[in-house]
């Protein structure tokens, strides 16, 4: 009796260190996914300070190709616009005119129109001027961190040549859009599009 009790016992623990490695294994085996950290506005004063201006939250961009930045009033901000009814155009730019491989262009053009939803109206150039819609040609969605957008390709004004995507918040319109040039193809635009995408911040006004 006691020999089969021993048994008894001994299988028992068997079974539960074989369960234990089982778990261990499958623990080991499951990778670990760390959280994407938050990304944060570096230059947050000036986006803070348009966001007050025109009275309607605006998006920071964390993130830029190099050398890029997001600072308003910096370096590579070339265009710092807000229109008579609360749009604004931020424009961040680099250009190397050597030629060759060392030429090309990096340019980001993002935009807000509070209380708009609707495609916005410009005027082409030429002898035909005529008005059309800013944004044309709408192709895939592209959504990136809960941020639902859509792709146009065939833009005007300041985003003319550029890769642009369109998504609605709150009643406002916003656009982030990018110069197809080189060195940089349109699927690079579009890699470098969804990663400033997933990198903006969104910043309230606080007065």
């Amino acid at each position: 009796m006691k020999g089969l009790l021993t048994a008894a016992v001994t299988l028992v623990a068997c079974a539960l260190i074989a369960s234990g490695c089982g778990e261990a294994k499958k623990a080991a085996a499951t990778p670990v996914v760390k959280p994407r950290p938050k990304p944060t506005c570096a230059y947050r004063a000036g986006w803070q300070k348009l966001a007050n201006r025109i009275h309607a939250p605006v998006y920071c961009p964390s993130w830029l190709p190099d050398p890029l930045t997001g600072q308003i009033g910096g370096k590579w901000n070339n265009i710092n616009s807000v229109s008579p009814d609360r749009s604004y155009l931020e424009s961040f730019v680099w250009q190397e005119t050597g030629g060759g491989a060392a030429g090309g262009e990096l340019h980001v053009n993002l935009r807000g129109y509070p209380g708009r939803t609707t495609i916005p109206t410009c005027r082409t150039g030429g002898n035909d001027s005529r008005n059309v819609r800013c944004f044309a040609d709408p192709g895939r969605g592209i959504s990136v961190v809960g941020i639902p957008t859509r792709l146009y390709t065939v833009n005007q004004d300041a985003d003319a040549w550029h890769a642009l995507l369109l998504w609605h918040r709150g009643g406002t319109l916003y656009t982030l859009s990018e110069h197809v040039a080189p060195p940089l193809t349109f699927d690079h635009v579009v890699r470098y599009l969804k990663r400033e995408l997933a990198a903006l911040v969104l910043i309230e006004p606080t007065a």
